[in-house]
C-alpha cells in the first residue's frame, strides 16, 4: 500500500514567512478546523498591521449575515487613523452562494483593495466551500492566498504539548503528551485548557499519568475504549464501573455501544493484519488513524486474542445494535448483558 502523501501546507508557510518578513498580502482566507491556530495567526495579522492601542479605529468587523458586497465596499474604503493600515474582517460570509449580480460586485471590490487595507474572510461555523472554476477563485489565488489550518500531525501536536507544558514550568514524557492527545482529543483548542488546569494541578516538575487522569475531560471516545479495553481484557468490574459513569453521565446507550463497535472492528482488524504479516502502519492506513498511541495499544491488545474470538465480538455488537433499533425499551439491558457476555469470553459456534 503506497504512503499516504501529506497534506500541503504552503500557504501557511507562506504566510508565517510573509509575517516575518513584513511582506502580508491584502487579501486572504482563513478556513479549518484547528480554531486555535486559525486565531493564533489571525491576532499575529492584526498584530503586524495594526498600533497598539489604535485597534478600535482601524479594525472593521462583520458576521457573515450582516456582510454584502457594499458593506464591503465601505470598509476597505475607510482610510486608516495613525496607523498605515487597516485590517477588515469578516466572519463566516459565503464568497461563492450570491447570484451573479453578488459575485460580480465582489470582483470589484476584492480586485481593488487599496494597498493599506488587508482584508480577511475566517470562516468559523460556516464551512469554506470554493467553486475552483469561478473567476472569484481565479482571483483569490491571484491576489490573495487560501489558507487552511489543519488537525496536526502526531510529532507536531506531541511537540507543542511539550512547549506548552515547559512554558507553565513542567516537564512531560512523550508518551504520556500522547496519552493526553488520545484522552482529549486532537483539536489544539481544547488541548490548550487540558494543558492549564493539568500544569496547575501538578505538584512535581514532572507531569504524571495520575496528574492527567486527576483534572483532564476526557472525550467519550476515549472513555469508552478504555471500558472496551477492559471487556477485551475480562475485567468485568472495571467495564462496569465505566458504563455505570457513563449512564449517570446521561450517554446514550445507542451512542455507548456504536464506539464499542467501532472498537471491536479496529481489534478485528488489527488481528487481520497480523495474521497478514502487516504492522502498525499498514493498520493505521486502514482505518485513516492519525495517531499511533491507540493503534499500537490496538494491536498489542489483538496479539492476545483469536482471529475467531475478534470476529464474534464484531457480530455480537451489530446484533445487539439491531436489537436496539428494532425493539427499544431495554437498551441498557442489552448494553449490560452484552458487556457481562463479552467480559466472560463465552464460547461461541463457529
Amino acid at each position: 500500500m503506497p504512503p499516504k502523501a501529506k497534506a500541503d501546507n504552503t500557504a501557511l508557510r507562506e504566510l508565517k514567512h510573509a509575517l516575518r518578513d513584513g511582506q502580508l498580502k491584502n487579501l486572504y482566507v482563513f478556513h479549518g478546523e484547528e480554531a486555535y491556530l486559525r486565531e493564533y495567526y489571525l491576532g499575529q495579522l492584526k498584530k503586524a498591521l495594526l498600533p497598539a492601542g489604535l485597534e478600535e479605529f482601524n479594525l472593521h468587523t462583520a458576521q457573515g449575515k450582516e456582510c454584502s458586497p457594499e458593506w464591503l465596499e465601505q470598509a476597505v474604503d475607510c482610510l486608516p487613523m495613525m496607523s498605515g493600515h487597516t485590517v477588515v474582517q469578516v466572519t463566516d460570509y459565503d464568497l461563492f452562494s450570491g447570484g451573479e449580480r453578488q459575485r460580480s460586485k465582489l470582483l470589484e471590490v476584492l480586485g481593488n483593495l487599496p494597498e493599506y487595507c488587508c482584508l480577511v474572510f475566517v470562516y468559523d461555523l460556516t464551512a469554506y466551500k470554493a467553486d475552483g472554476r469561478s473567476k472569484l477563485a481565479a482571483l483569490l489565488k491571484e491576489k490573495g492566498a487560501v489558507v487552511e489550518f489543519r488537525r496536526q500531525e502526531q510529532g507536531d501536536l506531541t511537540d507543542w504539548i511539550v512547549r506548552r507544558f515547559k512554558a507553565a514550568g513542567h516537564t512531560i514524557d512523550t508518551e504520556d503528551a500522547r496519552y493526553l492527545i488520545f484522552l482529549c482529543g486532537d483539536l489544539m483548542t481544547n488541548l490548550i485548557s487540558e494543558i492549564g488546569k493539568i500544569a496547575a494541578y501538578a505538584s512535581a516538575p514532572r507531569v504524571s499519568r495520575g496528574d492527567i487522569d486527576a483534572v483532564a475531560i476526557p472525550q467519550i471516545d476515549a472513555v469508552v475504549f478504555q471500558m472496551t479495553e477492559a471487556i477485551a481484557r475480562k475485567d468485568f468490574d472495571k467495564a462496569a464501573s465505566v458504563l455505570s459513569d457513563l449512564l449517570h453521565d446521561q450517554q446514550s446507550p445507542i451512542m455507548i455501544l456504536s464506539v464499542m463497535g467501532k472498537y471491536f472492528r479496529q481489534l478485528y482488524t488489527a488481528r487481520l493484519c497480523l495474521e497478514a504479516g502487516g504492522g502498525r502502519d499498514q493498520f493505521m492506513s486502514l482505518w485513516n488513524m492519525r495517531y499511533s498511541y491507540q493503534a499500537d495499544k490496538l494491536l498489542d491488545a489483538a496479539r492476545k486474542f483469536s482471529l475467531h474470538w475478534c470476529r464474534h465480538t464484531v457480530r455480537r455488537c451489530a446484533q445487539t445494535d439491531l436489537a436496539m433499533k428494532s425493539y427499544g425499551g431495554n437498551e441498557e439491558g442489552l448494553l449490560i448483558a452484552l458487556l457481562m457476555e463479552l467480559s466472560a469470553g463465552r464460547k461461541v459456534i463457529r
